[in-house]
């Protein structure tokens, strides 16, 4: 498995706030079923950052473009590969 950090900068406040109940929703479902490692907003208001784990910048892409933020056009995205220092000691 890979980590991806995804930064979801703000395209729409509105939209945010109409979208993050069922954002937050879907940071938890992520969460419990181990896909998200950690998230959260930046304290600018600027947007936020999520970290997720699959096996692929494909498979990572799809569980963002589910995010809805994104779906609703809400946030942009942006996704790296992260090379996580800590999470390579874990794993060992």
């Amino acid at each position: 498995m890979k980590y991806f950090a995804v930064l979801l900068p703000m395209k729409d406040v509105a939209k945010s706030k109409e979208f993050r109940p069922q954002h937050l929703k879907f940071l938890e479902e992520m969460r419990n079923t181990g896909k998200v490692v950690a998230n959260g907003k930046f304290t600018d208001g600027s947007g936020g950052l999520v970290i997720y784990k699959a096996e692929s910048r494909q498979a990572c892409e799809a569980l963002v473009k589910e995010d809805p933020y994104v779906a609703g056009s809400a946030r942009k995205y942006e996704i790296f590969e992260w090379d996580a220092s800590w999470a390579n000691e874990y794993e060992k």
